[in-house]
């Protein structure tokens, strides 16, 4: 049996939910607590590369020096727009329904999509996702972002749509190639659907 360190740390971005691999976790490894450490998409490499984190649920693309990265899934992104905008009369977006509007980026984006004919704002970029949400909110611009951020900042003053030919935001998990922390093992296994009784192929 391989000896587990005291602790495991795993580093999340904004958006990711990691609660089922958790609960398998602790079910598995009760006596190696795992701390969770938020982490913005602008800090997820250096998280890892400083050994703050084990290993990080991160957004794609991510430098791979120094990384192993595994993709787990793709999500889509979607338009956030008041509650009272006509954008939430459709089901869903294209970028051709997004000409004349005024688009925030805020500085923290994570997308960096280019929509022909969006508006710039006359003020400066949002500090954050969470601050240009607040602005749509009032009633000025949208932004796009990935669903899970959407949802995870869901208001009821805004709703949001899918941008149907927007591109698709890749989440994967990170950790140190030259690590030789068994955690790290044990947890890819779990995040990759592995039984306790599986080996590691």
């Amino acid at each position: 049996m391989v000896d587990l360190p005291p602790r495991f740390t795993l580093g999340v971005i904004p958006g990711a939910t990691p609660g089922k691999w958790i609960d398998v976790w602790n079910s598995r490894m009760p006596r190696t607590p795992l701390d969770l450490v938020h982490l913005s998409v602008a800090d997820q490499y250096q998280a890892l590369a400083s050994g703050e984190v084990d290993a990080a649920i991160v957004r794609l693309p991510i430098s791979k020096d120094r990384l192993h990265v595994i993709e787990l899934y793709e999500e889509d992104p979607v338009v956030i727009a008041s509650i009272d905008s006509h954008l939430t009369a459709a089901e869903q977006l294209s970028l051709e329904d997004l000409s004349g509007e005024v688009l925030l980026v805020p500085d923290d984006d994570v997308l960096d999509l280019d929509v022909p004919g969006a508006v710039a704002p006359r003020f400066a970029a949002p500090a954050d996702i969470e601050e240009a949400i607040q602005t749509v909110a009032a009633g000025v611009g949208i932004v796009i972002v990935p669903m899970s951020i959407a949802r995870a900042n869901r208001r009821k003053d805004t709703a949001y749509r899918v941008l149907s030919d927007g591109p698709a935001s890749p989440v994967g998990v990170a950790w140190l190639a030259d690590s030789d922390n068994p955690a790290i093992n044990a947890f890819i296994g779990i995040v990759r659907g592995r039984t306790a009784q599986s080996s590691r192929a």
